[in-house]
C-alpha cells in the first residue's frame, strides 16, 4: 500500500472519530438532549488561567445539514488534510507565547497560563459547535448550562476569517466573553453594536490600495485586472482602488468578485476564461485565504498563462495548490506587512518533536501527513508501516507544509497572548493581589474588556485614552518576489518596500524573478503610449486608458509620452518636424545675400542703368526730330522718375529699420506719382496737340511746358499731402512677423493704416487710368504723333500689374509680399520704360535715317 495513500487513511481516520460524537442522543441516565463529546481529542495545557485557541488546521470539510444530520451522525467525511498545513504554525505560537510568558518573572508573576487548542478545520458550524462546548466545560454539552465548576478560561482566541468570528462571536457573544480575532482587520467586525465583545489584532489595510498604486505607476502598468473577495472588505478595497486609480490615469481592464462558492449561472471556466481572455497582463488579488478558496481551487486545476500576479500575504496561495502547482506561482509579486522572526521562535521549532510531547495530538497527525510515516509503530494484516525518523525536525517540512520565517496571522495571535498578559497584569495590579481575590471566572472576563482595551498589547502600556482595540494601522508594506526552483524549492525574496503615505516606493527590479512567459517586465497597457508629437484621442465609451494617437496640429508639439494637449510653441520658437520639441526661429527678410534679393537688386540696378542710357541717349539727340516731337522736357522728367523709381526698389531688400520703414513706400509712393503725371501730361499734350491744329485754336495756350509742369507739380503735391497723413496718422512701422513663416522670424514693415496705404495706391491708380483712357481716345492720331499708342500700352501694362499686386497683397505674408512688390515696381517701371521709350531708341540708335524731318512730313502728309 502507497505510505502517502496510509497517511491519508490514518488523517481521515481521525477526523472522523472527531465527528462520531456529533449527535443528539437519548440514552438512559443521560440528559435527553445534548451533545456528546469526546473531549480527549482536543489537546489542553493546565494553568492558572487557561486561553481558549479555536484555530484551524486543514481544509474546511463539506457538511450537509438537514433536519436528519442531527439525529445520526454523518457516515463520512472528506477533509483534505494536505492542505492549509502551514497554518500548523498558529497551534505553535500559542504554544511558544504561552511558554515564554510562564518563564517570564516580572509578567504575571505566581500565575501561570494555559491553553486549549481546539481545530475548528475552517468550518462555521464547527466554529459554534467547539465554542458550545468550551461554554460547557467538559461533560454534556447542554446549551446555557455548564456543569465545569472549575472552567478557568476567560478569553478566547480565534476566528482566521471574519467568518469565522462572526461565527463564535454570535454565540461567545451572549457571555460577554472577550474574543481576540487574529485574521485580517474586517469592517463588518469594527460593528460595535452586533460585535462589541471582538478585538480584531489584524491591521488595518487602509493604505494598501496606494501602495498597489505606486507600484502600477512605477512599472507603467496603466491596464489591470481585479480580483476581489465578495464581501465588505473585498467591496471597500475595490471602491478605493478605483478611485485612487482614476486619480492617477490608471484603469481595471475587469473586476472580479470570488465567493465562497461559484454561483450556478457562472461556472469555473467562464470565470477564468473572462481573466484569461482580458487584455491585461497583470492581475492584482485582494483577500485572505478562506475568501478566495474556490479561487485556490480552480488555480490548482487552471494555470493563468501569461498574466503576472501581484498579490497580498493575507492569501496563502499554497494553502490549495500542491508541490507540482507551486511553479506556476513563480514572479509572484506580494505586498506583506510583516516578514520577520519572533525572537526564540526558530529554537522553541528544535524542540517540538511528538516523541517530547506525546499528548499534543495535532502535533502528531501533522507529522505523521507531512512525512508520511507513523509516529508509533501499528502491525495491521500482518503489514508493518514505516515508523517516523527520530531525527526529523520542522528544518526537514517543505516549504508548503510549513512557513520558515513567522506569518502575519501568526504575529497576530503572538501579540494577542501577549495583549492578554498584559492586561491580566494591569488587573491584578488593580483590583486583587493574587488569582484568589479576583472574583469567579465567568465574571472575570466581563472585568477583562475595560483592560483588553486599554493596554497596548506590545509593551503592556496603558493607554490612557482607552481606545477601541488593539487593531493597529500599517505604514509600510514589503514587497516580496516568490520564486520557485527544481525540487519542490522556493522562497519568497524581499525585493522592495512601499510606505503609501509618503508615495516612496523602493524596489530593485535586477533582483525580481518575473513568471516565465515575461523575459522582462510585464508590460500591461490597454493603447500603445503615444510618443513625443502625438497625443491622446480618447474614444468614446472606453475607458482613458484605451486611447488612438494623433499628430499634434501645425505649431503644437508635445514633448512628452502620452501627452494629452499639444502645447503651442513660443512665439520666437518653431516645432521641429517630428514635433517633439520648439527649435529657436531664424531671424529673416529678403537680404542682398539670398538668391531671390540678388536678382531683385541686380534687375533694379540693371534697369536704372538701362533708363539712365535712354536718357543719354535723348539728350545727345535732343535736337533730332523725333526727341523734340515727343516733348523732351517731359521726356527727361518721366525717365529721371523711371531711374528713381527702379532705385526705391533697393529699399525694400535688406534688413529694414524704422527710418527704412517710413522712407521706403513713400520714396515709391511720390516718384510714381511724378511717372505717372509726365505720361499724363504727354498724354494730354499730344491730345491738345492735334485739336490746337486748326487755325484760331484757343488750345495753343495749354502746349507751353510751363502748363505740363505744374500738372506734375500738382499731382506729385497731392500725393505729397496723402503721404504726409499717412506718416502722420499711422505711419510704416517695423515688426516682427512670427506668423508667416513657421521656422523664422521675418523683420519687415508693417504698412501702419491700411486705408491710407491703398488711398496712395488708388491715387496713382486714378491718375494712371485718365492717361490710359486718354491715351486709348488718342491712339488713331496721325503717325507723325503716334506716341499715344505707346502710352496707351505703357498704362495697359502698370493697371494691370499694380491690379494684381492688390488682389495678392491679402494673401501673402512676409519676404514673398515683399519680393512681390519689388516685382510690381521693378515690372510696370520697366513697362513703361519700354512700351514708351524702346521704339524711339531703336529710330535714333538702329535707323537714324527715319529721324528726319522731311520723312516724319511724308508720313503725315501720305
Amino acid at each position: 500500500m502507497d505510505l502517502r495513500k496510509l497517511g491519508l487513511f490514518f488523517s481521515r481516520l481521525f477526523v472522523i472519530l472527531i465527528f462520531q460524537s456529533y449527535f443528539c442522543a437519548y440514552q438512559i441516565g443521560e440528559h435527553p438532549c445534548h451533545l456528546r463529546r469526546d473531549y480527549s481529542l482536543t489537546y489542553t495545557k493546565e494553568g492558572d488561567i487557561v486561553i481558549g485557541a479555536f484555530l484551524s488546521l486543514y481544509t474546511n470539510p463539506e457538511l450537509q445539514t438537514d433536519k436528519k444530520s442531527f439525529k445520526y451522525p454523518p457516515a463520512s467525511i472528506d477533509v483534505e488534510s494536505l492542505y492549509m498545513l502551514k497554518h500548523y504554525q498558529h497551534f505553535l505560537t500559542v504554544q511558544f507565547a504561552v511558554d515564554e510568558i510562564n518563564k517570564d518573572p516580572h509578567l504575571l508573576p505566581n500565575i501561570s497560563l494555559g491553553y486549549q487548542l481546539l481545530n475548528n478545520f475552517h468550518e462555521c458550524r464547527l466554529a459554534v459547535e467547539n465554542s458550545l462546548m468550551w461554554l460547557s466545560g467538559k461533560g454534556p454539552t447542554i446549551p446555557n448550562y455548564s456543569c465545569d465548576r472549575q472552567r478557568k478560561s476567560v478569553v478566547v482566541i480565534g476566528g482566521m476569517s471574519s467568518t469565522l468570528s462572526m461565527a463564535m462571536a454570535t454565540l461567545l457573544g451572549l457571555y460577554k466573553v472577550p474574543q481576540l480575532s487574529y485574521g485580517l482587520f474586517d469592517l463588518l467586525l469594527s460593528d460595535e453594536v452586533l460585535y462589541p465583545y471582538v478585538y480584531q489584532l489584524g491591521s488595518r489595510e487602509s493604505t494598501l490600495h496606494l501602495a498597489a498604486v505606486q507600484l502600477m505607476l512605477h512599472f507603467g502598468w496603466t491596464w489591470v485586472g481585479l480580483v476581489i473577495s465578495d464581501d465588505l472588505t473585498g467591496e471597500q478595497f475595490f471602491r478605493h482602488l478605483k478611485e485612487e486609480m482614476a486619480w492617477n490615469g490608471l484603469c481595471l481592464a475587469f473586476t472580479e468578485q470570488v465567493s465562497e462558492k461559484i454561483k450556478p449561472e457562472d461556472d469555473d471556466i467562464k470565470f477564468l476564461a473572462r481573466i484569461l481572455g482580458s487584455s491585461s497582463n497583470v492581475i492584482f488579488i485582494y483577500g485572505n485565504t478562506a475568501s478566495l478558496n474556490v479561487f485556490s481551487e480552480l488555480l490548482n486545476s487552471f494555470a493563468l498563462y501569461g498574466k503576472m500576479l501581484v498579490i497580498t500575504a493575507s492569501w496563502d496561495y499554497s494553502a490549495h495548490s500542491t508541490t507540482e502547482m507551486m511553479s506556476n506561482f513563480h514572479g509572484t509579486l506580494i505586498f506583506s506587512h510583516f516578514k520577520g522572526e519572533i525572537p526564540g521562535f526558530t529554537e522553541f521549532l528544535k524542540s517540538v518533536h511528538p516523541q517530547a510531547n506525546r499528548e499534543d495530538i495535532f502535533l502528531k497527525s501533522y507529522w505523521e501527513i507531512v512525512f508520511n510515516c507513523l509516529v508509533s509503530e501499528i502491525k495491521t494484516l500482518n503489514l508493518t508501516y514505516r515508523k517516523c525518523d527520530e531525527s526529523l525536525t520542522f528544518a526537514d517540512v517543505f516549504p508548503i507544509y510549513f512557513d520558515k520565517s513567522i506569518t502575519e496571522l501568526s504575529s497576530n495571535i503572538y501579540n494577542g497572548v501577549y495583549l492578554l498578559a498584559h492586561a491580566l497584569h494591569q488587573m491584578l495590579q488593580t483590583e486583587a493581589k493574587d488569582l484568589s481575590e479576583l472574583p469567579a471566572y465567568s465574571l472575570l472576563s466581563w472585568k477583562l474588556l475595560h483592560f483588553l482595551k486599554c493596554v497596548n498589547p506590545v509593551n503592556g502600556i496603558k493607554d490612557e485614552l482607552c481606545g477601541d482595540g488593539p487593531s493597529m494601522t500599517a505604514e509600510r508594506y514589503d514587497i516580496l518576489n516568490f520564486r520557485s526552483f527544481p525540487g519542490k524549492i522556493w522562497t519568497e525574496v524581499k525585493v522592495g518596500e512601499v510606505i503609501p503615505q509618503e508615495k516612496v516606493l523602493s524596489i530593485n527590479e535586477e533582483n525580481i524573478d518575473w513568471p516565465e512567459d515575461f523575459p522582462q517586465i510585464p508590460s500591461s497597457i490597454c493603447s500603445v503610449a503615444c510618443g513625443p508629437g502625438f497625443r491622446k484621442q480618447f474614444l468614446e465609451g472606453r475607458p482613458i486608458c484605451c486611447f488612438d494617437c494623433t499628430l499634434c496640429p501645425d505649431g503644437k508639439i508635445s514633448n512628452k509620452t502620452d501627452a494629452e494637449q499639444c502645447m503651442q510653441c513660443p512665439e520666437d520658437q518653431y516645432p521641429s518636424k517630428q514635433k517633439d520639441r520648439c527649435l529657436p526661429k531664424t531671424v529673416t527678410y529678403l537680404a542682398y545675400e539670398e538668391t531671390l534679393g540678388m536678382i531683385l537688386a541686380s534687375a533694379a540696378l540693371c534697369f536704372s542703368i538701362l533708363t539712365t542710357f535712354v536718357l543719354g541717349v535723348f539728350v545727345m539727340h535732343r535736337d533730332t526730330p523725333i526727341v523734340k516731337a515727343n516733348n523732351c522736357s517731359l521726356s527727361y522728367i518721366l525717365l529721371i522718375s523711371l531711374t528713381l523709381c527702379f532705385l526705391s526698389s533697393l529699399l525694400f531688400i535688406g534688413r529694414p529699420t524704422p527710418a527704412i520703414c517710413i522712407l521706403r513706400q513713400t520714396t515709391f509712393a511720390i516718384v510714381f506719382t511724378v511717372a505717372i503725371a509726365s505720361i499724363l501730361a504727354k498724354t494730354i499734350t499730344v491730345v491738345l496737340a492735334f485739336r490746337a491744329t486748326k487755325p484760331g485754336s484757343q488750345l495753343r495756350r495749354w502746349l507751353r511746358p510751363a502748363v505740363s509742369h505744374s500738372l506734375i507739380f500738382i499731382c506729385t503735391l497731392i500725393q505729397m499731402g496723402l503721404c504726409g497723413i499717412w506718416l502722420g496718422t499711422d505711419p510704416p512701422f517695423l515688426e516682427m512677423d512670427t506668423h508667416s513663416e513657421s521656422s523664422f522670424i521675418v523683420f519687415q514693415c508693417n504698412e501702419g493704416s491700411l486705408v491710407t496705404f491703398f488711398c496712395v495706391l488708388g491715387y496713382m491708380g486714378f491718375l494712371a487710368l485718365i492717361s490710359f483712357t486718354l491715351a486709348f481716345l488718342a491712339r488713331n492720331l496721325p503717325d507723325t504723333f503716334n506716341e499715344a499708342k505707346y502710352l496707351t500700352f505703357s498704362m495697359l501694362v502698370f493697371c494691370s500689374v499694380w491690379i494684381s499686386f492688390l488682389l495678392a497683397y491679402q494673401s501673402t505674408k512676409g519676404k514673398a509680399m515683399v519680393a512681390m512688390e519689388i516685382f510690381c515696381i521693378l515690372v510696370s517701371s520697366a513697362g513703361i520704360l519700354i512700351c514708351i521709350f524702346a521704339p524711339k531708341c531703336y529710330v535714333i540708335l538702329l535707323k537714324p535715317g527715319r529721324n528726319t524731318l522731311e520723312i516724319l512730313k511724308n508720313k503725315a502728309n501720305p
